[in-house]
């Protein structure tokens, strides 16, 4: 059986992704459960508190992909997996990604934890290009900062895609991971 808390985040989670996080209050979900908002305050005192929980969420999911992948030989393979792997995760909790400014300037614990996050991301995929450079599939850099360069547009690439497919048609779907995971991939070919 599913717990109340759980149900609280899944109904929430679906009610931000699909109205946007301004639309959606306590009330709204407790409404959209059939519970008092006392019943659902219970469990979360504010909505930067199921916000949090649903960043962390997503943070934890991510996490599950960067250590799954850490375990494949194929480093090729490793890369162009996780970007898609990655994009899934983000769609799940797209909100958050359609809503970033707004959380960033709202939510001091979820920025801070970003930035963190942004530099052990860094890391992980230099640590990626530095496997594929030494078995040669990637070249040698030839401009300062080069790798750490491409990693950033492809985090900006990667953080704000969603957004892209909103403004240019309005509605993201499922089928929208394989065309920018793609995309976002293509990134790398020229190295």
């Amino acid at each position: 059986m599913v717990k109340t808390k759980e149900r609280i985040l899944d109904t929430a989670l679906k009610l931000f992704n699909s109205v946007g996080l301004a639309k959606v209050t306590l009330r709204t979900i407790a409404s959209e459960m059939n519970i008092s908002q006392g019943n659902l305050n219970y469990h979360f005192k504010k909505r930067e508190d199921i916000i949090e929980t649903l960043y962390f969420n997503l943070v934890k999911n991510l996490d599950a992909v960067f250590v799954l992948k850490q375990e494949t030989k194929n480093v090729f393979e490793t890369l162009f997996d996780v970007s898609e792997k990655v994009m899934s995760v983000f769609y799940d909790y797209r909100f958050i990604f359609l809503d970033f400014v707004q959380i960033m300037r709202e939510n001091e614990t979820i920025k801070n934890h970003y930035m963190q996050l942004v530099k052990q991301r860094e890391a992980q995929v230099m640590q990626l290009f530095q496997m594929l450079i030494t078995e040669e599939y990637l070249r040698k850099p030839i401009l300062e900062n080069e790798y750490e360069n491409l990693y950033k547009r492809t985090q900006i690439m990667t953080d704000f895609w969603i957004s892209s497919v909103v403004v240019s048609s309005k509605n993201v779907s499922k089928s929208s991971l394989s065309n920018y995971s793609k995309l976002i991939n293509q990134n790398i070919f020229p190295y």
